[in-house]
């Protein structure tokens, strides 16, 4: 199953080919509308929440639309109704330094080996941060070029969202609470340490307006965290092509780490860092000791970060 947020009210749907379905209403016309709103809520985080018994409430509801035929209240058009991100308003974990080839170009311009690369990383331990985020982009959304920034780069990434509050998680048991996958684009300023003696101090270069997109759709119990395909295009170009196969600690391990004394809700995402491609990678500092601007992003570019199983997320730096 393949969840989006769509409309103006920002209602749950199911993406069945170039159809959206509205599962709240479809579930009302096949069963009870007064039912409706607690079996198959509209809302995202609700949604989620609901966990397994909503998933089934939903299913049959998308199977009654799709039996009866197109409906202007129950089936929608894709092209025709805008998606949202599909963000459950909920806290976003991004994992940092996480792929070795990416690894390798920010920190040994690649010198040194892949493999010394992950060795060295996985003694270090893992790192991140969080995003706090009022508003995400959605995957045809415009993202501002910020302000304070010369150096704007995209991560393209693959995020999962979990369906299971817990705290202490074993990485064995990740698939207990992953409820499904999404794509994440980290935009990113790369300006060093903002102009404070702290490099993360308030962690600015991850979080400043439409600093995240996502979408465009989650997809549900169709696929595995551990093997997911992402292609970042910039302009036409391919800038980004791997699988979550080349993370240096994966996603159970992440949720390990993350949740000890730490409770994790339905709807929060942690998105599994990026791999190498980005800007700031490939990027080598001129003679004067300063990086070109030439594979950074500027006002106008398009960024296309996509996977074959979730979909397109499309934005225009503006």
């Amino acid at each position: 199953m393949k969840i989006v947020v769509f409309g103006p009210q920002q209602r749950v749907g199911a993406l069945a080919g170039e159809q959206i379905i509205d599962l709240n209403r479809a579930y009302a016309r096949a069963n009870s509308p007064s039912a409706a709103d607690e079996r198959v809520p509209a809302r995202l985080d609700a949604f989620i929440a609901g966990g397994q018994a909503v998933l089934d409430a939903a299913q049959q509801a998308m199977d009654h639309a799709s039996s009866t035929g197109p409906d202007g209240q129950v089936m929608f058009r894709a092209g025709e109704v805008n998606i949202h991100a599909p963000w459950p308003m909920r806290r976003i974990a991004c994992a940092g330094g996480n792929y070795g080839e990416h690894l390798r170009g920010m920190e040994s311009g690649g010198e040194a080996s892949v493999e010394e690369v992950v060795r060295k990383a996985r003694e270090r331990g893992q790192w991140g941060f969080w995003k706090v985020p009022a508003v995400v982009a959605g995957p045809d959304d415009e993202v501002p070029f910020p302000r304070h920034c010369t150096y704007f780069d995209y991560e393209g990434e693959a995020a999962i969202v979990l369906g299971k509050q817990g705290k202490d998680i074993p990485a064995g048991r990740l698939h207990e609470y992953v409820w499904g996958i999404t794509l994440l684009n980290d935009w990113s300023i790369r300006d060093g340490g903002m102009g404070h003696p702290f490099p993360m101090s308030y962690n600015l270069a991850k979080n400043f307006d439409m600093s995240t997109s996502m979408g465009p759709c989650i997809v549900v119990g169709e696929l595995q965290p551990e093997d997911v395909n992402v292609e970042l295009r910039v302009n036409g170009q391919v800038r980004q092509k791997y699988n979550t196969r080349g993370m240096v600690f994966s996603f159970g391990e992440i949720l390990e780490f993350l949740s000890r004394d730490f409770t994790f809700v339905p709807g929060d995402v942690i998105s599994g860092g990026t791999n190498v491609g980005t800007a700031a990678d490939q990027t080598k500092r001129g003679p004067d000791g300063r990086k070109p601007l030439d594979l950074f992003l500027k006002i106008g570019d398009t960024v296309e970060l996509s996977s074959p199983s979730v979909g397109v997320v499309r934005n225009r730096i503006v």
